[in-house]
C-alpha cells in the first residue's frame, strides 16, 4: 500500500482497532485460476501471533476456497472516508492554488490463508463471531439457540479460514499535509454532514490536532 510518512499508522493496538470497528473486510487471494475477492466478516485473535490471526468464513460454493492460494492472502479493512473539497480550506481564499481530495482510515493485513473443513473448528469460528457481533445487544443470540441439527446443516454449507498476520499496514489519512487552518476548515465541514462517517472523520481531524 502506498503510504507517505505523514499518513502511516504503525501502533498495533490502534490498528487492531481500527479492524475490530472495520468489522467488514475484503479478502483478496490469488491463485491458479486468477485473483479473488470476497467481502467477509472477519474476527481479529490479536492474541495469537506477533501481529494477531483472522478468522472467518465463506460459502462452500464460493470458488476461492477451491482455488489454493499461489501467495499471501490478503485483508483489507476500510473505515470512515469522506471527499474533500476545496472550499473549505482556508488556502483557497489565499491563493486558490488547491484541489479535491479523499479521506479515510485503511488497514492491509498479509499473511498465509488456510481454508478449512472440520465440523468443530467451523463451530468455534462461527461461535466467536456470532458473540463478537451479537456483544452489547440488549437480546444476544447465541449459536446454542438454534437446534443442533439446523447448525450441522449450515455448518456443512461453509468453509472456515484461518490467516495469521505476517504483515501489517495501516493508514490514516486526516489532512496531516495541510496547514492548521486548512485542516480546521475540513473538520469543520466534515462536522456539517448527514452522513455519520463523515462526522467521524471530523472528529478524527480534530483529536489529531486541527
Amino acid at each position: 500500500m502506498y503510504c507517505p510518512p505523514a499518513f502511516r499508522e504503525e501502533e498495533l493496538s490502534t490498528l487492531h482497532g481500527w479492524m475490530l470497528a472495520a468489522r467488514l473486510a475484503n479478502l483478496v487471494t490469488m491463485g491458479e485460476a486468477g485473483i479473488h475477492a470476497s467481502p467477509l466478516p472477519l474476527f481479529l485473535d490479536a492474541q495469537e501471533g506477533p501481529y494477531g490471526t483472522l478468522y472467518g468464513h465463506l460459502a462452500r460454493a464460493n470458488p476461492q476456497w477451491q482455488d489454493a492460494p499461489t501467495c499471501e492472502g490478503l485483508a483489507i479493512f476500510m473505515g470512515p472516508d469522506a471527499y474533500v473539497t476545496p472550499s473549505w480550506y482556508a488556502s483557497k481564499q489565499a491563493h486558490g492554488k488547491v484541489v479535491p481530495t479523499w479521506n479515510y482510515t485503511t488497514v492491509q493485513a498479509r499473511g498465509p490463508v488456510e481454508f478449512f473443513e472440520d465440523e468443530a473448528r467451523l463451530h468455534n469460528v462461527v461461535d466467536r463471531l456470532t458473540r463478537h457481533h451479537e456483544a452489547g445487544r440488549a437480546e444476544e443470540w447465541g449459536v446454542s439457540d438454534a437446534p443442533e441439527k439446523f447448525i450441522k446443516g449450515q455448518l456443512r454449507g461453509i468453509i472456515g479460514l484461518r490467516m495469521p498476520i505476517r504483515i501489517i499496514e495501516g493508514k490514516h489519512k486526516m489532512s496531516q499535509n495541510r496547514s492548521v487552518e486548512d485542516r480546521a476548515g475540513v473538520a469543520k465541514g466534515l462536522s456539517q454532514s448527514d452522513l455519520p462517517g463523515e462526522r467521524a472523520l471530523a472528529n478524527a481531524i480534530m483529536a489529531d490536532g486541527a
